[in-house]
């Protein structure tokens, strides 16, 4: 039976943390993922996950911080328990705008993930929609990623995939020994949802999530987190999510 996994970011606008933890693992999570905005009181973390008998084997780490600051990482993950560390996005002034500067950003990521590979722990890039754009040059950025950073995993948000206007199945199919955890989101029909962002709740939106689920099944993917970018009703799209997917 699948464990499911949630991206504490969805529930950013609904403190306190320790109410959301609560109302998880009532709900049936029995993980969850961590980001920036949940590491500052490591002690609090610490117990209000133990209290709610959850387990945090993935989180999100801004590559200044990875390069930067080990110890401080390193801080967090004996904290939470942390196994596999995603680096989750680069700010639209950061991007290279051709293949030979994806590819150099690849490599970087490679150098940040040696000292945490090293110490035993996974490492993987964790994509939106523009990895997928193809520069003027007519690379397409998550190619040359990969191409730069030979040995690190990938966290694959199929919602942004698709956003992305690329096609989640043939990535699977060409990348898929690269994928070690899954963001686990849907897309709203066209129009409809406007005041989230154009999301959905997991199941009622426009992805074929059976079909995909199918093809993830042959990846090495053990952690599948539920996300929402801008839920209005966290416990709604918590429940209503992980009810669904049950029955991918």
């Amino acid at each position: 039976m699948t464990e499911f996994s949630y991206q504490l970011y969805s529930s950013r606008e609904f403190p306190p943390l320790a109410d959301t933890l609560a109302m998880l693992k009532e709900l049936g999570y029995s993980q969850v993922e961590g980001y920036g905005g949940v590491y500052g009181d490591l002690d609090a973390l610490s117990k209000a996950l133990k209290d709610n008998g959850l387990a945090m084997p993935t989180g999100h780490f801004g590559l200044d911080m990875l390069e930067n600051d080990e110890a401080g990482v390193m801080k967090i993950i004996n904290a939470t328990g942390v196994k596999t560390i995603y680096c989750p996005y680069l700010l639209p002034d950061q991007r290279p705008s051709d293949g030979p500067g994806w590819r150099k950003f690849g490599e970087r990521l490679q150098a940040a993930s040696a000292p945490y590979r090293e110490a035993g722990l996974g490492f993987g890039w964790h994509n939106h929609d523009f990895e997928f754009k193809k520069t003027a040059d007519g690379a397409v950025p998550q190619e040359e990623i990969f191409s730069g950073a030979p040995d690190i995993g990938w966290e694959a948000d199929i919602a942004w995939i698709v956003r992305g206007g690329a096609d989640p199945l043939d990535w699977i199919a060409r990348h898929g020994k690269r994928i070690t955890a899954v963001h686990v989101k849907d897309i709203a029909p066209a129009g409809q949802n406007a005041d989230e962002d154009g999301w959905a709740d997991v199941g009622h939106g426009t992805i074929d999530w059976k079909t995909i689920w199918q093809a993830l099944k042959s990846t090495p993917a053990k952690v599948f987190i539920m996300e929402h970018d801008k839920p209005k009703d966290h416990r709604r799209f918590a429940s209503r999510s992980i009810a669904a997917a049950k029955n991918f």
